[in-house]
């Protein structure tokens, strides 16, 4: 798995452009470019930046001027994401006396008393931890609140929402937007698929669909978004309640290409970005979801299979005659088609949850499995496991074990039989076989042709008409 710093997964989302941009990843963050608007005198300059997400991880910040006109230096930057909440006021008041407001209901009247109380504990620890508060009312200490606090003010050193105090050192006075970008936590995308099939027939169609969601705690109006698939690796950051006093510097970045009319899909370093060219917006807690592929009459046939020993593999040479035997009579179904412009695609597909639908004989959709692909490149083959086929059968059993432990020999013969109960389709069924006692072997005998797959794997074509039961049998020879 390769690694980015975080200076190019920046760069990925800076541009010269006014709307806020979005990279988000499919593993719980994203890249943020925003505009901060900003009045400088040469010097040192305060700024205060009250914009950014909930989950911004603060030493991802980078800061600059895209017309390049003005040089910036953050000398210092002081990071607070204690919002405004009740244990925090009643912190700020700690040692001073409100009021409470108490609301009784009697005779279906309801009425209010203000009780005095002084707070002596607020019970507010940061990080969210917090303790019971220790209010004094009438002389007396109580443990709960009298009521509900009225506070006088907010107070200056309170916040409404995660902010940024910069030190800004600026080379030249001046009024304009600068590019703010930073890592933040919050977002993530997937993709899904949608495969529908005739009643009958391979030809296919498929729609694959972005999905996006929203939990950083801010809005992104009218943003350009783009979208990398890919294993990026990522260190998750420190649960930390804020940083301060952190030195950083303002870098140039790289400038993005234009968008498409369309979404698109380039490669981008070892991964895959998806360009979303309309900008559009992104609320807080909103999930939002764009159609990124279409593709019209995909070849992807129906393929059956049957493992009768599946799960059993060679771990060293073994004796035991019933090793690898099984009532496993289930033949799975499974999808195939290429990913390639031949086939109507050729478009790298993100991992995600693949749907299968087929209409039935009254042009219905009907649902019949799902299952997940995983990053697919173009030119690569597409296989998953749609589920059980009810209506084909398997069972297999050995018919003949011998063993010669002088002579370094064990044979062993097996019988599958495969039946075919649909009523008017012929389908082929491809048989697995493991050859798992040892790493040498040799097929003495066989009622069919067979494709040797790997070392030690086996895989014959049967095709079975409607109604018919095929038997197929062969004999292994293994030898140490």
């Amino acid at each position: 798995m390769k690694s980015i710093p975080v200076l190019a997964l920046l760069s990925l989302a800076l541009s010269a452009a006014a709307e806020p941009a979005l990279t988000i990843y499919n593993q719980n963050f994203a890249v943020v470019r925003d505009t901060v608007p900003l009045d400088l005198k040469a010097g040192a300059n305060a700024v205060r930046y009250a914009d950014a997400t909930a989950q911004v991880e603060p030493d991802s910040v980078i800061l600059r001027d895209p017309a390049g006109k003005h040089a910036l230096q953050i000398l210092e930057q002081n990071y607070r994401n204690d919002p405004v909440s009740e244990p925090l006021l009643l912190s700020l008041f700690e040692g001073k006396t409100i009021d409470f407001e108490k609301v009784r209901l009697k005779d279906n009247t309801q009425t209010s008393e203000l009780i005095p109380g002084k707070i002596v504990r607020s019970g507010y620890v940061p990080g969210g931890a917090n303790e019971q508060p220790i209010i004094e009312v009438n002389g007396k200490l109580q443990f709960t609140l009298p009521g509900q606090p009225l506070f006088p003010d907010l107070g200056s050193d309170t916040v409404l929402k995660p902010v940024f105090n910069w030190l800004l050192q600026s080379d030249a006075a001046g009024k304009f937007n600068a590019e703010v970008g930073y890592v933040t936590g919050g977002f993530d995308w997937s993709a899904s698929y949608n495969l529908v099939s005739p009643e009958k027939g391979d030809l296919v169609d498929l729609v694959g669909w972005i999905t996006m969601k929203n939990e950083s705690g801010k809005t992104f109006e009218n943003a350009r978004i783009k979208l990398l698939a890919g294993d990026v690796n990522k260190i998750p950051p420190p649960q930390a309640a804020g940083f301060g006093g952190m030195r950083m510097r303002a870098l140039p970045m790289a400038m993005n290409a234009a968008m498409a009319d369309a979404v698109t899909e380039k490669a981008f370093d070892e991964f895959h970005l998806y360009s979303i060219a309309r900008a559009t917006t992104l609320h807080d807690r909103e999930t939002k979801q764009v159609e990124f592929v279409h593709a019209e009459k995909m070849f992807a046939p129906t393929i059956y299979v049957y493992d009768g020993a599946e799960g059993y593999r060679f771990y060293g040479l073994n004796y035991d005659r019933g090793y690898g035997q099984s009532d496993n009579k289930k033949i799975i179904v499974q999808r195939e088609f290429k990913n390639a412009e031949t086939n109507q695609l050729g478009l790298a597909l993100p991992k995600g949850k693949l749907r299968f639908y087929r209409r039935d004989d009254d042009g219905q959709l009907q649902f019949v499995g799902e299952n997940e692909i995983d990053h697919t490149p173009r030119n690569e083959t597409v296989r998953v496991t749609t589920g059980n086929s009810f209506d084909l059968v398997g069972e297999r059993k050995q018919t003949d074990f011998k063993v010669d432990t002088a002579d370094k020999w064990i044979d062993e013969t097996f019988e599958i039989k495969l039946r075919n109960h649909k009523q008017d389709a012929p389908v082929e069924i491809r048989v697995v076989e493991h050859l798992y006692r040892w790493s040498n072997w040799e097929i003495k005998a066989k009622s069919d042709d067979f494709e040797k797959k790997d070392s030690q794997t086996i895989q014959f074509r049967i095709p079975v008409k409607p109604d018919e039961e095929r038997t197929l049998t062969y004999t292994v020879h293994y030898s140490w």
